[in-house]
């Protein structure tokens, strides 16, 4: 049996510049490394968002066909998409994080 490759990658290099000036100490990163550390064990560890729900503006910018949350520390959202390029590679994709008003404002909650 062939091991799957999982991997954790940032959408674009903007956010992932974001992401490494969060401050070390600060709850939300230290939740985005826990969700990389677990998303690398299972890309599918967050909640599924209903494809009827995807923003338009994701399937523009970055061609996902799927979209899921992953809870962060004090009602924080990490958004995420998985895709898979090959048969042994499944990549989950960081598109973006943000407060819970924030996150509802998004998907019209």
């Amino acid at each position: 049996m062939i091991n799957k490759i999982l991997e954790v990658i940032f959408a674009n290099k903007k956010l992932e510049k974001s992401f490494l000036d969060i401050d070390e100490d600060d709850e939300v990163k230290k939740g985005i490394k826990k969700a990389i550390k677990q998303l690398k064990e299972n890309p599918f560890a967050g909640i599924q968002i209903p494809k009827k729900l995807i923003p338009y503006e994701y399937v523009k910018e970055y061609g996902i066909k799927n979209l899921w949350k992953y809870d962060l520390p004090n009602g924080w959202r990490l958004i995420y998409s998985i895709t898979t390029p090959s048969k042994i590679e499944i990549i989950s994709v960081i598109i973006e994080w943000f407060n819970h008003k924030n996150y509802e404002r998004k998907f019209r909650y």
